[in-house]
């Protein structure tokens, strides 16, 4: 591109957002003594106030502006900021009985306050407030939301009267003038300027805020030396006697050091200067030397002229004049000079002429004239010019945000409901207050309805209109033809009402330009809109033909030739966008929507085209292609213009973080509207041209012609073209959608719980979730983005490269905004490598518009294709759809190693072995499946993973450790079982061997855990349940029971009996109850009977010897009795045989008390105290008495001994 986009045209952008009106701070003031005047004296205006550090990167008042409107005796002031959201900005003074004059609100800017200025019809009023600068405790203001200088406002003595005065009744007041000046002096005096009836200036002077004293009126005259020059010594005729009068229609003020020049622009056509100071009139300039004068035009009273100033250090001072004259008006741009005798003269700069239109404002820069007309249809007409370089005097245009269009087309497959409700709740086409408007006048007053927010507003004008439907209906059945005909009916009525209103408030009203940021705003009735460069691309295409066929071909692109074939193929996108109907449009539309191919679409629409040409458009667009020298490079030239993708990948936000002065630049709710608004309409401009390429081209393909294709060789290039513009297409069609898709609101729970999964995946600082920032409405995809993500990426790249030096860099709007659409565009294009938005999306909750972006992306877009399918398999969890989670997650898996963010996410933690890329993918995702609970799913994919780690052990045991531990929380006993078994570290596998041991225990699964195989695994598992078993209190576990059965499933009786022994030793030590005596009376029968199964040689067990006797009962066997750890005792060991001899006696006593087979009788019985006798001869006599004494039972255990003795003896005795 050659050319600098100075001399291009603009684009209005609207910053209403779709929060409910905002509610000003309302303050009264009745003056007294005064008779009230009707409120609508005069018309409704507006203005704008800068502050003079606006443009400074470390100032507290960058980006910061005043805006204010007055409506009849009401003035309303709002604080506005592109950097940070303001608290309590608004406040609506209404001045009862006093309308405010036009333009009669002046601010002034001191060191420690904010000095308002009112002109009311009758009293003048000055409010003094806080200087943002003194407002906070820095100047470096690092807050996203920060208190406005009207946040006290009802603080101010508005009521005291030393800042308030009742004008007075000064004989040669203009009664009817409308033109006023105020300012402030060097000493802090309040200056209000008013126009005389005599030509003159009356100036009222309020003594300084915390000086006393009282209003002076002083009335600056023409000099006397002029004035005798003009009525002594010119005739009357050249005088101009019994012409209009030259009280100032307009007035303007300059300020110096000491003194302050006033301009007034008189009903006589004349330019007046007066000095304050001096009190005298310095120089008077006849304006009609300038323009061509008819003497029709010299006796008519100039009431429509307009005088503007604007200052520059290095330039001085201008003045911009419009000269209103019927059926056409000029611009006359001067210079002030001086000369050495401080004599003062116009320096005539430039003349411009402007059409018919009825001019609403102008506002004047050093270099530019900005103005505002509204045409005889009423609708906004906004253009400017550089009055210094435009010698032909051609003005640029400005392309004004459109109003909604009239009617909405509802086909009769559609629900009317629906499709209104889409249309008016799109984000950018209706404001809050304009259907909030409408909904009250539609219900008939019988409701309030302020204060809703954009969902509440939706659901109580579906309430409203389907309430006036169902009360209009008289018939209790109607056909669905009559009944979709009524629906359309009272829809189209509220939506004429909501048209009506948006009319109203968009009207526009005052033009505000900042000095030193050079921003353009557009004031309106009930909101603001900004001015921004319009693109190369967009400029063409939005030209209109006149302006297009008069454009500059140097000013395109350096080659003259090729700018002209650019110029003619435009022409040509133009003759088809303008033949393409609705109809046609949906097409396209549907296409790009339903995953079609646009090229088959673009197809059908020509057909049509052919088929319904009746204006012979064809034919024109052929013969503007002869006039295309090469229209494959043309077309290639506007399509590389168009393209954001890049060859590298974007550059990621820079750890370090961003300088305090640009932490919160551009982050106010403001600016996010802004940008996305420029870059939704950079997209719809786009998506429409892209649209009538692609119809150009097929059309071209149809043609054939060698002279048009440039020759039969650069068919394929053609060909080429059309499957680039096809994916250019749906590129700007998807930025579309996610510019008016609105986010969710999502409570901060939620949130939270999100946060948690990003931190499992290590992606929670992707994204600096603010769930408490302020939020004017609702937010759309996009400008969510841009506030949470995209905005530090763009102002680290523009701020701080190692070029730029902060210190001398100040803002400039129009390069500023430009650069910044320029550099979010590729971070929102979906064929670059970087996926810094679904990723956004995916960290603040926005699962289901990530799911429709994925949709309408993966068809045609080969980028990022794993990420994409990653991204989808995170919406399905959320969704609750595992299964289809899962492939997705499989699906990525193969893009490992090729993709950023899947680079990103396989990233290594500190001490983390490496393994394959794909492996430690795996490994992410069965965390994040781990931590939402879905052990099956965990299992599929361990199972999977395996497959890829055949060489790598380690990883090997982790999937299969994995899969034991889920299998084992779901109860697949069995499959847990195989898992353990096959993982290859032996570690890992006693530590699961060990939970599955506790795990089935607890379950009391003991079947499962006593016949499993345990292959290579049977001594490990008797070791962790014999740990157990010695470590736990013997009355509540089991695991003496367990191993005893564990041996007795596997024929090991010796083992089994040696376990129950030991079980019934211990019980006789620690267990020192009845139910303990019981318990080791069925161990030792046990024993018996596990030594019975076995041959008699081998019917022996290890006696663990009672080892350290404790020294107190109850005493714990591994504490002290300070409680501290001890070392547990050594169980020495002693053999015990069971003699055949002995095992005879036993038999003979078991068949007597029918104890076979392990069938045992209650405890205390006979046959356990004498195979303690037997077996353990005094020792266990001695042990047991020991024990019964303490536990009150010797009685007992004398009373059993004797009893078993003296049965012993009768058998003794009867054997003999």
């Amino acid at each position: 591109m050659a050319a600098a986009l100075a001399a291009r045209s603009c684009l209005e952008l609207s910053a209403a957002g779709r929060a409910p009106p905002r509610l000003p701070q309302e303050l009264l003031f009745v003056p007294p003594g005064i008779a009230p005047l009707p409120a609508g004296r005069y018309s409704d205006s507006a203005g704008g106030f800068c502050y003079q550090e606006s443009a400074q990167l470390g100032a507290a008042t960058r980006n910061r502006w005043v805006r204010w409107s007055t409506s009849g005796d009401t003035v309303e002031l709002v604080e506005e900021s592109l950097d940070v959201n303001l608290l309590n900005n608004a406040v609506r003074l209404r001045i009862q009985g006093c309308p405010l004059l036009p333009g009669g609100v002046h601010l002034c800017e001191l060191q420690s306050h904010l000095v308002v200025l009112l002109l009311t019809a009758q009293t003048v009023h000055r409010l003094l407030l806080p200087h943002p600068a003194r407002l906070y405790r820095s100047e470096l203001i690092t807050e996203s939301q920060v208190q406005s200088v009207f946040t006290d406002i009802s603080k101010i003595h508005i009521r005291d009267p030393s800042n308030y005065y009742v004008i007075p009744s000064v004989p040669g007041l203009a009664p009817n003038s409308v033109a006023s000046a105020a300012w402030l002096s060097s000493e802090g005096e309040a200056l209000f300027a008013l126009p005389s009836a005599s030509g003159g200036i009356f100036v009222l002077k309020m003594p300084p805020s915390d000086t006393p004293g009282s209003v002076s009126v002083v009335e600056l005259k023409q000099s006397s030396v002029v004035q005798r020059f003009l009525t002594g010594w010119m005739p009357t005729a050249i005088r101009g006697d019994g012409g209009p009068s030259d009280v100032p229609v307009s007035l303007s003020v300059h300020c110096l050091d000491h003194d302050a020049f006033l301009f007034a622009l008189c009903q006589d056509h004349k330019l007046r200067m007066w000095s304050y100071k001096d009190q005298m009139c310095l120089m008077v300039a006849d304006l009609l030397e300038f323009m061509p004068v008819s003497r029709d035009l010299r006796l008519a009273a100039g009431t429509g002229h307009r005088l503007r100033l604007a200052f520059s250090q290095s330039l001085g001072l201008y003045l911009g004049v419009y000269m209103h004259a019927p059926k056409r008006g000029q611009f006359c741009v001067f210079q002030l000079v001086t000369t050495e005798s401080n004599r003062y003269s116009l320096d005539h700069i430039s003349s411009l002429f402007s059409s018919q239109e009825t001019l609403v404002d102008f506002a004047l820069t050093s270099a530019e004239i900005w103005a505002l007309w509204h045409n005889e249809e009423n609708q906004t007409v906004l253009k400017y010019i550089n009055f210094e370089q435009n010698v032909a005097g051609q003005w640029n245009q400005v392309f004004v945000q459109p109003l909604p269009e009239e009617e909405v087309t509802v086909r009769q497959d559609q629900d009317p409901r629906e499709i209104y409700l889409e249309y008016l709740f799109m984000p950018g086409r209706f404001t809050n207050a304009a259907i909030q408007k409408a909904l009250q006048i539609f219900s008939q007053g019988t409701e309030r309805h302020m204060d809703l927010t954009w969902d509440e507003l939706r659901k109580e004008v579906t309430l409203a209109v389907e309430n006036e439907f169902q009360g209009s209906v008289t018939e209790y059945e109607c056909s669905p033809e009559e009944f979709w005909q009524l629906q359309v009916e009272f829809w189209s009525k509220f939506y004429a009402c909501c048209l009506q209103y948006q009319e109203a408030l968009s009207r526009p009203l005052a033009l505000h330009v900042n000095p030193y940021t050079s921003m353009v705003c557009l004031l309106k009735k009930g909101s603001m809109s900004f001015i921004v460069p319009c693109s190369l691309v967009d400029h063409l295409y939005l030209l209109s033909n006149e302006h297009l066929l008069t454009e500059d071909d140097a000013a395109i692109f350096e080659d003259l030739e090729m700018s002209r074939d650019v110029v003619c193929l435009v022409q040509c996108l133009r003759l088809i966008g303008e033949s393409i109907s609705m109809e046609m449009a949906f097409i396209m539309e549907m296409a790009c929507s339903r995953l079609q191919p646009p090229e088959k679409a673009a197809e059908q629409i020509l057909e049509d085209l052919i088929a319904n040409d009746t204006e012979n458009v064809m034919e024109d667009i052929h013969s503007k292609l002869q006039e295309i020298r090469n229209p494959i490079h043309a077309i290639g030239l506007l399509i590389r213009e168009m393209d954001y993708e890049t060859d590298a990948d974007m550059e990621r936000a820079p750890r370090l973080a961003l300088r305090m002065s640009l932490s919160q630049l551009f982050g106010s709710s403001t600016a996010a509207h802004v940008v996305c608004g420029g870059v939704a309409k950079i997209c719809t401009v786009r998506f429409l041209l892209c649209r009538d390429l692609l119809i150009l081209q097929q059309l071209l393909l149809r043609l054939g012609d060698p002279m048009v294709l440039g020759g039969g060789q650069l068919f394929q290039s053609q060909q080429d073209l059309l499957h680039r513009t096809s994916p250019l297409l749906l590129s700007y069609f998807l930025i579309r959608w996610a510019s008016q898709c609105l986010a969710s609101d999502v409570p901060v729970d939620t949130l939270e719980s999100n946060l948690q999964h990003l931190s499992v995946l290590e992606l929670a600082d992707t994204t600096a979730l603010t769930p408490h920032k302020l939020v004017s409405g609702p937010q759309t995809i996009v400008e969510l983005f841009f506030q949470e993500v995209a905005r530090k990426h763009i102002i680290s790249r523009l701020f701080l490269q190692p070029n730029t030096s902060l210190a001398e860099t100040s803002l400039n709007w129009p390069h500023l905004i430009t650069s910044i659409v320029a550099d979010f565009l590729p971070l929102l294009w979906p064929s670059n490598p970087s996926f810094l938005f679904p990723e956004c999306l995916m960290g603040s909750c926005q699962y289901t518009q990530l799911q429709e972006y994925i949709r309408l992306l993966q068809p045609w877009c080969h980028v990022n294709m794993g990420s994409c399918c990653f991204m989808m398999g995170r919406c399905y969890l959320v969704m609750g759809e595992g299964h289809k989670a899962l492939d997705c997650f499989c699906q990525a898996a193969s893009e490992v190693g090729r993709e950023e963010f899947l680079d990103r996410l396989i990233q290594p933690e500190e001490g983390e072995v490496v393994s394959t890329p794909r492996l430690q993918y795996y490994n992410k995702v069965l965390r994040l499946l781990e931590m939402l609970g879905l052990p099956e799913l965990v299992i599929e994919l361990a199972t999977l993973a395996i497959m890829e780690s055949a060489d790598d052990w380690r990883s090997q045991a982790t999937l299969r450790t994995c899969i034991f531990k889920h299998h084992l929380d779901l109860g697949h006993n069995s499959e847990a079982y195989v898992a353990l078994t096959q993982n290859p570290d032996p570690g890992r596998q006693l530590d699961c061997l060990r939970q599955l041991v506790v795990v089935l225990c607890e379950r009391s699964q003991l079947q499962d855990l006593v016949e499993f195989p345990y292959v290579n695994l049977h001594n490990e598992v008797v070791g962790i349940i014999e740990s157990h078993a010695r470590a736990v209190d013997l009355m509540t576990h089991n695991y003496y029971e367990l191993l005893y059965a564990f041996h007795v499933y596997r024929h090991n009786y010796r083992k089994a009996g040696t376990v129950m022994f030991e079980y019934g030793m211990r019980l006789g030590r620690e267990v020192r109850t009845l139910r303990g005596l019981q318990k080791q009376g069925n161990c030792f029968l046990a024993a018996i009977n596990c030594l019975r199964l076995i041959r008699p040689e081998y019917a022996w067990i290890v006696q663990p010897a009672s080892g350290a006797v404790y020294e107190r009962p109850g005493a714990s066997p591994k504490r002290s009795h300070d409680g501290e750890c001890m070392d547990v005792p050594r169980i020495s060991s002693a053999c015990f045989y069971h003699s055949p001899g002995c095992g005879i006696r036993l038999s003979s006593v078991f068949q007597e008390e029918n104890l076979r087979s392990g069938i045992f009788k209650p405890a205390f019985s006979e046959e356990i105290f004498f195979f303690c006798l037997v077996g353990f001869f005094f020792s266990f006599f001695f042990f047991f008495f020991w024990w019964l004494v303490p536990s009150r039972q010797s009685s007992s255990c004398f009373q059993i001994l004797s009893n078993i003795w003296r049965r012993r003896s009768r058998r003794m005795v009867s054997r003999t």
